[in-house]
């Protein structure tokens, strides 16, 4: 490839480099510190409710579902003061529990699998910085067209980069080899 041409884009590259990185510099600022924040929601009760325990294990021993989610509900309801739509429910064996999601609010109710009594109820913060985090926030569609803007964004910046890195090396190489020849 000669020298000027080579020159050339290395510059288109740099412009190009430049532009994508400015119109993708706050979305990459919200996509790290939310990030950052989920790497930490297990270790932070502020982002994520620490999980309780139950007191058994046994699943024989445990309450039916409608009884759990009648506890779970009635807890909720009288901390939100509203009825709020239970999203699912994640079966803790191990721990002798069962967290109950709610539809609004981000909110959860963990109960004892063998007693039924509501051992916490709380936001769940992790969940809304989630959604931000991947852009769901929006909405589903912002989310698939945010995440892939995003993505091939970082790609691009990656291979420009390196591209911005050494192509002055080959360059100067080139440089110095026509200098030798002359």
């Amino acid at each position: 490839m000669p020298l000027k041409r080579l020159v050339h884009r290395l510059r288109q590259y740099r412009s190009i480099h430049k532009w994508i990185g400015i119109s993708i510099v706050l979305f990459m600022f919200i996509t790290s510190t939310t990030g950052v924040l989920l790497g930490w929601k297990k270790n932070a009760e502020l982002l994520q409710p620490a999980t309780q325990k139950g007191s058994s294990l046994l699943l024989t021993e445990w309450k039916g579902f409608d009884h759990i989610a009648q506890a779970a509900q009635h807890a909720v309801d009288s901390v939100v003061g509203k009825k709020i739509e239970i999203d699912r429910m994640d079966v803790r064996p191990d721990k002798g529990i069962i967290k109950v999601t709610f539809k609004e609010g981000y909110w959860e109710a963990q109960v004892d699998g063998a007693s039924g009594k509501v051992l916490s109820v709380a936001q769940r913060h992790a969940d809304w910085i989630e959604h931000i985090h991947d852009g769901s926030i929006i909405s589903e569609p912002f989310k698939i067209i945010y995440t892939n803007y995003i993505g091939f964004g970082l790609l691009f910046l990656s291979l420009t980069g390196f591209w911005l890195w050494y192509g002055p090396r080959i360059i100067r190489k080139l440089k110095h080899q026509s200098e030798q020849t002359s």
